[in-house]
């Protein structure tokens, strides 16, 4: 059977790793992620909410008008990133909550987003159904995410490996985010792939 987790058991696993979390993804973020995370959330505006924030590596690139909130499931996650909030100087208001039951009202946020997150979440499209529901209608939806490659070796590959990945770090990186983000009933505006297609910067909107 494919290995699944609940929300809490993947609550539990970020908070045991949050610590070495930035050092294990040291790598693939100065060769790939720096870049991609600027050119797509330096593009947010107005009332931001991120869901699962992390260790809050998005937070340099929101322009400086924005007024962000950042929810994660994990606590631990949330420390550091407030710790990163602190030392940029930004102003974040940060919450615990679970991206699957967001405690906001309807169209509250001009602005969505999330990076490298719907590989973890137990039900990824409540996630981006609830996305979509705190978003304005004129709001946009910002995505950095990664998934099945396009080309077949890689795929094969990931689908040989998706259970060990998974149970290491509750990461599902066989899941396909352009299926994901039609299926929640969000409109696709633009999707880059980079890397044989295993990474997609997206812009959607409600």
């Amino acid at each position: 059977m494919p290995v699944r987790y609940t929300a809490t058991e993947i609550a539990r696993k970020y908070d045991s790793i949050a610590v070495r979390y930035d050092r294990a993804e040291w790598i693939a973020e100065r060769l790939l992620f720096k870049r991609l995370r600027r050119g797509i959330f330096s593009r947010a505006r107005g009332d931001v909410l991120e869901v699962a924030a992390g260790t809050g590596r998005n937070l340099e690139y929101y322009p400086p008008d924005c007024r962000v909130t950042a929810i994660d499931i994990s606590e631990g996650m949330l420390d550091i990133a407030r710790q990163r909030a602190n030392e940029l100087g930004k102003a974040v208001d940060f919450r615990l909550m679970d991206g699957a039951a967001l405690d906001f009202a309807d169209d509250r946020f001009d602005t969505v987003t999330t990076s490298l997150s719907t590989c973890t979440f137990p039900d990824p499209l409540a996630v981006l159904r609830e996305m979509r529901r705190v978003c304005k209608p004129d709001g946009r939806i910002l995505l950095l995410e990664h998934g099945r490659s396009s080309v077949q070796l890689f795929s094969r590959l990931q689908d040989q490996l998706a259970d060990r990945q998974a149970r290491a770090f509750g990461c599902h990186w066989n899941r396909e985010p352009q299926q994901l983000i039609e299926q929640a009933g969000l409109r696709l505006v633009s999707d880059r792939t980079h890397l044989f297609g295993v990474v997609h910067v997206v812009e959607a909107t409600p």
